[in-house]
């Protein structure tokens, strides 16, 4: 619940999250990085979950300079077993969980649709679609526990993509496990609302991360053209943009604010 005080005002900031706590997939770069970084700075609580225990320690050497308190686990998302152990041990350290975002997965196939083996297909939603959902999942019981004995509230968050709206060819697995997340989002938003739980996506456009890393640097180039010549604000996106999102949905300024897809795509879906 919002705290206000007698003038009908928040009582903390607007976006203060001291005392919360956040989870966040694929947490150690990209955009998951930009998530946890913009909770941290605002006094949340983060656990950053990924496979690499390399990234991992970076990524949590960072967060620890804002102040808070930062956990780092090595979490393979498609295993529901491993996700099921990476709350608990959440719980462990920190008390609650006020906060999930689903954000790990690979990057998009770089090849045709007929040229992807069925297991390569079955690979990729394996993170991308299953990996999200038991991370949803497992975050909203947590958070209904918690609400059952009152304290109410807690935010599931999904990292979206543009292809909920539009074909990319090539991109079956990926488009179908952002669509599939989504509705899965929307189904959580209606099922847990009276918990006070709100859940939202937050769908990027087209956003420099590190999953460009060893492209061709030309070839790039010459995308990051493209998009800024198709995009009212001509620039790509960078993983900063994506900081005050989490802020604002990992706060109680949007208690109110559930079942949505929020576009971050410098106007790319408008510019038709």
């Amino acid at each position: 619940m919002i705290r206000r005080d007698k003038e009908g005002l928040m009582a903390k900031g607007l976006f203060d999250l001291s005392g919360k706590v956040a989870v966040v997939t694929g947490g150690n770069s990209g955009l998951g990085l930009g998530f946890a970084r913009g909770i941290a700075k605002h006094g949340g609580a983060v656990s950053i979950w990924s496979r690499r225990a390399d990234r991992n320690a970076a990524a949590k050497k960072e967060l620890e300079a804002y102040g808070g308190r930062v956990d780092a686990r090595q979490v393979d998302v498609s295993s529901e077993k491993d996700v099921i152990a990476g709350f608990d041990g959440v719980m462990a350290e920190f008390g609650r969980i006020d906060c999930v975002i689903a954000n790990a997965g690979p990057p998009p196939p770089m090849t045709g649709t007929l040229e992807q083996t069925t297991k390569e297909y079955h690979d990729f939603l394996s993170v991308a679609m299953h990996g999200a959902i038991y991370t949803l999942r497992e975050g909203a019981r947590h958070m209904v526990k918690r609400a059952e004995t009152g304290d109410r509230g807690g935010s599931l968050i999904a990292c979206g993509s543009l292809s909920i709206f539009k074909g990319l060819a090539g991109k079956i697995p990926y488009a179908a496990s952002k669509a599939a997340v989504a509705a899965t989002i929307r189904c959580m938003a209606v099922e847990f609302g009276k918990y006070g739980i709100r859940a939202n996506v937050v769908a990027p456009g087209y956003i420099k991360t590190g999953m460009s890393e060893g492209a061709d640097a030309e070839q790039m180039v010459q995308i990051d053209k493209y998009f800024a010549s198709r995009t009212p604000i001509e620039r790509p996106g960078y993983i900063e943009d994506f900081e005050a999102i989490a802020v604002y949905l990992a706060s109680d300024a949007s208690s109110f604010h559930t079942g949505d897809t929020i576009t971050i795509d410098g106007g790319w879906m408008v510019n038709m």
